[in-house]
């Protein structure tokens, strides 16, 4: 037993150890991930937690380490990395793009982008490397781009690097101390989109080279020596379907391009651009061009023509009909342009043309003769050259271009609209016409057409209005950047309108232009368009009235908002449709913004409000003449009038020895009772009744002022009908106020009958006070205590 316990002791502190051990080791590794990471997001700091990582321009020499496989495009272009390690790229099973351009890299380990299975993007131009590795793109079999331009390799080796790159759509290879291809160089590829070769320094060519391509759609490459482009172009005669050759500068050899070589050819189309020209070169090019009996497109771009013309017609015509279609001739230079001569003799070369461009050349005239052998042509684009009025009348001769359908005379000196339509009339079987960005400066009102004519652009013609010169049977009309403020043209066959640039303030109508399916109104003056407006255009699709200064009213926000249309025929909505005012709302989209109920419905509001107040002001003119409003702001102005005077009034002008206050309704004791006993007693008191002492024609009020100023004492005959009458509720007021501001000892009240000083409304608080704190007298039923009450009212109004 003792034995057993032992080893159970053993085996349980190795297995405790093991464990230990892990955990160092699993937080070693953590540690040295995290530290990566760190690394990574330092040098990186875009690589962080995203799958494209832009570590360009920032001075890096070498790949940060911590790349995991979150990472789907990895850009370290325009760094000083010098060297790619096996380790770099091992963790970045995921990448799609791996750009390493302009870097300064001249060493690759064999095994360095063997992880890289899901890569369709490489780019290693403008670097350092002096040889190619076929290794390197073993494991590469998703990459479709491959750029190695730009280094310093001068050949690609005895086999091919490419041998593995089944997927690849497009090569770009070659640099200036590029001299060599090996027949072997290009085995393995079969298609190609596109294969660009610098080769301007190509001196060795094994014959055969780029067979093995099978089918190529572009090949771009620079030549300088003949007898190389000779051979590359015999072998590429049968793949490449566009073949663009640049900056050559040669003489090119006498000999056949395609002996020996049998029919169907590939080529079609063959670009010189950056090329330079002498006559003769142009002669025995295109007699070995025309050998290529699959061309039909034939460019020349930014060349140089060092020669006045003089080709070898004789030679050129002897040598049979040109299966060209299609003639680009784009910035040809021509030192001795107006030396050029008329090409007599090339009409044999011509009458097959289908499409002839001849753009910023400085044209100014195509001969009469010549022109009337262009039978086939369909299209001319003589955009951006000399051409004037005088010249044009040469140049579309009578029965000149006879089947011409589209042409494109922008961008020229013509100043005279009448006369290039009577010009452009000769054109029977015309159907597009660019006469844009020529200044005409004025429209007659009447103009000759071509019946024919569909398609008109007049923009940036610099003519001030429309009229009947534009021709009703146009499909398609652009008159943009004109600074035009109206449209009004009758034009029922028209489909397309562009009035972009303009000055119009109001969508054109839509009675005249029944067909339209789509308008172009953007950048004028347009503060927005109504709902109306919008849905007289029966059959319009699209609608571009973008970069307007839109005002967004209520109404067109409402109509813009509810119209399930707008988002399908409006070109740009929701982003360049922007409201201009109100200021609050200025720069916001059209269609997120919502207006207040109050700025939508400004005159509503405001006759609302307009109303609300007269109906207020009617309310208080009927209750201030139900409650006689005015006599309280008269009182008001009396009173305030009174308290400028002194307070008490001069002896010798006291009259009376008191006012009486009284209600009508005690009238007969005041005057029968009151008056008989005080005015006929010894010696008698004169006392101030309104009925007998106001002077008539007075103001009640003033007269009231006045009676209780000449008065010594004031006499307040108190009843119920007192606090209730109509009299002290509107005249007598000021009385109250008045008298117990300047001397609470000048009142005397007489109570006709009980009343309590609550009863009493509270208009009359000074009354309550002196009612509450102040001695009154009461007048007694029985005659005994009468008399009494008379030597009490003496006594009072003497003291």
């Amino acid at each position: 037993m003792q034995y057993t316990g032992k080893m159970v002791t053993q085996t349980t502190h190795k297995s405790r150890t093991t464990h230990t051990w892990q955990v160092w080791a699993l937080y070693i590794v953590l540690t040295a991930n995290l530290s990566e990471e760190q690394t990574l997001k330092k040098a990186c700091p875009s690589c962080d937690a995203t799958q494209l990582c832009n570590c360009s321009s920032m001075g890096l020499d070498f790949i940060p380490p911590g790349l995991t496989d979150k990472i789907t495009v990895l850009n370290l272009a325009h760094n000083r990395i010098k060297h790619i390690q096996s380790q770099d790229l091992q963790q970045a099973v995921n990448l799609r793009a791996l750009l390493l351009q302009s870097n300064i890299i001249s060493s690759i380990d064999d095994d360095s982008f063997s992880s890289l299975g899901k890569l369709e993007i490489l780019d290693l131009s403008n670097n350092s490397l002096a040889y190619l590795s076929p290794v390197w793109f073993e494991q590469l079999f998703s990459l479709q781009h491959l750029h190695l331009q730009g280094n310093t390799y001068w050949e690609l080796g005895e086999s091919s690097p490419f041998s593995g790159l089944r997927n690849l759509s497009s090569l770009h290879l070659g640099n200036p101390w590029f001299s060599t291809i090996r027949q072997r160089n290009f085995e393995g590829i079969e298609v190609l989109q596109k294969l660009w070769i610098e080769g301007g320094n190509l001196s060795q060519y094994e014959a055969g080279s780029l067979r093995p391509i099978k089918r190529i759609n572009h090949m771009i490459i620079n030549l300088r020596n003949a007898t190389v482009f000779s051979a590359v172009l015999m072998d590429l005669l049968y793949s490449v379907t566009w073949l663009e050759v640049r900056e050559i500068k040669l003489e090119i050899e006498k000999k056949s391009f395609v002996q020996n070589s049998t029919l169907p050819f590939r080529l079609q189309k063959f670009t010189f651009k950056d090329a330079f020209f002498t006559d003769q070169y142009v002669t025995r090019i295109l007699l070995l061009l025309k050998e290529i009996t699959s061309l039909q497109e034939l460019e020349a771009i930014d060349c140089v023509l060092e020669g006045k013309g003089a080709w070898d017609t004789t030679e050129i015509k002897r040598s049979g009909e040109s299966f060209v279609e299609t003639i680009s001739i784009i910035n040809i230079m021509i030192p001795n342009f107006h030396l050029f001569f008329d090409l007599e003799g090339m009409e044999s070369q011509i009458n097959k043309l289908k499409s002839l461009t001849i753009a910023s050349s400085k044209v100014f005239m195509v001969p009469c003769n010549l022109a009337k052998h262009f039978s086939s042509l369909l299209y001319l684009d003589f955009h951006d050259n000399l051409l004037v009025n005088n010249r044009l009348d040469e140049t579309i001769c009578k029965n000149a271009w006879p089947s011409l359908q589209t042409l494109n005379l922008s961008q020229n000196s013509l100043k005279s609209l009448r006369q290039t339509a009577n010009s452009i009339n000769r054109l029977h079987k015309l159907i597009s016409l660019d006469i844009s960005q020529n200044n005409f400066g004025e429209i007659p009102d009447v103009c000759t057409w071509p019946k024919t004519l569909k398609y008109l652009n007049l923009s940036s013609t610099q003519i001030p209005k429309l009229t009947t010169c534009i021709p009703q049977t146009l499909e398609v009309l652009d008159v943009s950047a004109n600074n035009l403020r109206e449209f009004g043209l009758l034009l029922p066959l028209l489909r397309e309108l562009y009035l972009a640039r303009n000055q119009l303030k109001t969508l054109p109508g839509a009675a005249p232009l029944p067909n339209l399916v789509a308008m172009s109104v953007r950048r004028n003056n347009l503060n927005g368009f109504s709902r109306e407006e919008f849905e007289s255009f029966k059959k319009m699709e699209l609608l571009d009235a973008s970069d307007n200064n839109f005002i967004c009213s209520c109404e067109f926000l409402s109509f813009v908002n509810h119209q399930a249309r707008i988002a399908q025929v409006l070109v740009g909505w929701p982003e360049q449709y922007l409201c201009d005012s109100p200021l609050a709302v200025r720069g916001a989209q059209v269609g997120a913004v919502q207006l207040s109920l109050m700025e939508c419905h400004r005159s509503l509001v405001v006759s609302l409000i307009c109303s609300l107040v007269f109906l207020v002001i009617l309310i208080l003119v009927a209750v201030g003449y139900k409650y006689h409003a005015v006599w309280y702001l008269r009182m008001t102005w009396a009173w305030l009038r009174a308290k400028r005077k002194p307070k008490r009034a001069p002896a010798k002008d006291i009259c009376y020895d008191a006012f009486v206050s009284y209600s009508e309704n005690d009238s007969d004791w005041v005057e029968n009772t009151m008056v008989r006993e005080l005015e006929q007693a010894c010696p008698p008191f004169r006392l101030c009744l309104h009925k007998r002492d106001f002077v008539p024609g007075k103001w009640i009020v003033d007269n009231i002022i006045d009676s209780i100023e000449k008065s010594h004492k004031t006499l307040f005959v108190l009843s119920e009908h007192f606090v209730q009458s109509e009299w002290c509720k509107y005249e007598l007021d000021f009385s109250h106020f008045r008298l117990f501001d300047e001397n609470n000892d000048a009142v005397i009240l007489v109570l006709l009958e009980p009343i309590q000083s609550k009863e009493i409304p509270k208009r009359f608080c000074k009354l309550r006070k002196i009612m509450n704190t102040k001695t009154y007298l009461e007048w007694p039923l029985e005659e005994e205590q009468q008399k009494m009450f008379w030597g009490n009212l003496k006594c009072a109004l003497q003291s």
